[in-house]
């Protein structure tokens, strides 16, 4: 398996690979790998000839500094946890100089909307960030397509939204959320609970499935009434926000619409240990 730190490596290689008629995938993440990331790096090997894995802890997605400084940063044991998949997965693993140069900061975006709800009411900034990031590394790889999990749907649909504003050409695919055997969505984050703490998390998995159950009967006021009094009740995790939104541009339901999707959104808080997860409900 290849680890290459810098565009011109990864360039060069992808130039090989393009003169030899090959199909690239991409995965970026910010590393700790876990099952979540092998299932999107396996619908890319489905798909193409090779997958690249960005590994990068971007500093402009962060808005809160103590945040950036606990991520957890594995590089040594996520080489490892690729191994597996040999000649046919790479790494790229940039520096910030090497992504940013001196200009370490965000390009100001507008996503129609998309950006101010749910994540970017609570985490200001946070889109710009990933936004431009991901603008950067998508030129350095220049894959045919890219690939990112549904766990951060809402991000999915901004990431969609980067690639017509900037023009670039290439696909993006939403994969289903990776749970663990007890519905917990697989995250980075979930490395820094405590065991009390990821069983006491399954409790977001349940309400969901309860708001998907009780979708078509209730109104989604009365769902929302319900959430919030579920987790006041909870001693164990703190809601941040819970949300129905319709699929297309995230805006908050108010009033069901025939032909129209909706997904359930919550964040909420284990100790200090901030958790995303949503679900289609109907």
């Amino acid at each position: 398996m290849n680890l290459i730190k810098t565009k011109t490596e990864i360039a060069n290689y992808v130039s090989e690979k393009r003169k030899q008629k090959s199909s690239i995938g991409f995965v970026p993440t910010m590393g700790a790998l876990h099952q979540g990331h092998a299932s999107l790096i396996e619908y890319g090997l489905q798909h193409h000839d090779y997958v690249i894995v960005s590994i990068f802890v971007n500093p402009t997605q962060f808005n809160n500094a103590s945040d950036l400084e606990k991520y957890p940063r594995t590089l040594d044991k996520d080489a490892s946890f690729l191994g597996k998949y040999k000649d046919r997965v790479t790494i790229y693993a940039p520096t910030a100089q090497e992504v940013y140069g001196d200009n370490v900061q965000s390009k100001q975006y507008n996503f129609k909307g998309i950006e101010v709800v749910m994540e970017g009411t609570h985490r200001p900034g946070h889109f710009d960030g990933v936004g431009t990031v991901l603008n950067h590394l998508f030129r350095h790889v220049n894959p045919d397509e890219a690939f990112f999990g549904e766990k951060d749907f809402q991000q999915l649909l901004i990431v969609k939204k980067l690639v017509e504003i900037e023009k670039l050409p290439l696909k993006i695919t939403g994969c289903p959320i990776h749970r663990q055997e007890n519905g917990l969505a697989m995250s980075s984050r979930n490395a820094r609970l405590t065991p009390q703490q990821l069983e006491e998390a399954t409790f977001i998995y349940k309400i969901l499935n309860q708001v998907k159950e009780d979708f078509d009967s209730k109104s989604a006021k009365t769902l929302r009434d319900w959430v919030t009094t579920q987790f006041k009740n909870n001693p164990h995790l703190r809601l941040e926000y819970f949300e129905i939104s319709n699929v297309k541009n995230l805006r908050p339901l108010s009033r069901k619409r025939t032909h129209q999707k909706y997904r359930a959104f919550i964040a909420a808080f284990a100790g200090e240990i901030r958790l995303i997860d949503n679900m289609a409900i109907n």
